[in-house]
């Protein structure tokens, strides 16, 4: 990605460094997170990368699949909700 976008690229990193960086929240709380998120997201690449990063900062497998089911679950309550639009879009034409 450097050679074809490397300022784009550099920009990406910067910001996910920084998004992970400990603020408010800690460093390993947001490595937590971010565990959760890849498997929403579905990247399988984040979901290794981010589960080693959330292992060497002290996760354990029961913690981080109590994350991802978290996670699930509230996508999962997303998709629910949407069932209101097609209510709405079923039929308007007609």
């Amino acid at each position: 990605m450097t050679k074809w976008a490397g300022k784009g690229f550099k920009a990406y990193q910067q910001f996910g460094a920084a998004a992970l960086k400990a603020g408010k929240l800690s460093a390993k709380l947001k490595e937590w997170i971010a565990v959760a998120v890849a498997h929403i997201t579905e990247c399988p690449y984040c979901i290794d990368v981010y589960s080693k990063n959330a292992e060497k900062a002290g996760a354990t497998k029961e913690l981080l699949s109590e994350a991802i089911l978290v996670a699930a679950a509230v996508a999962a309550g997303g998709a629910s909700t949407h069932i209101a639009n097609m209510i709405e879009s079923y039929g308007a034409e007609e």
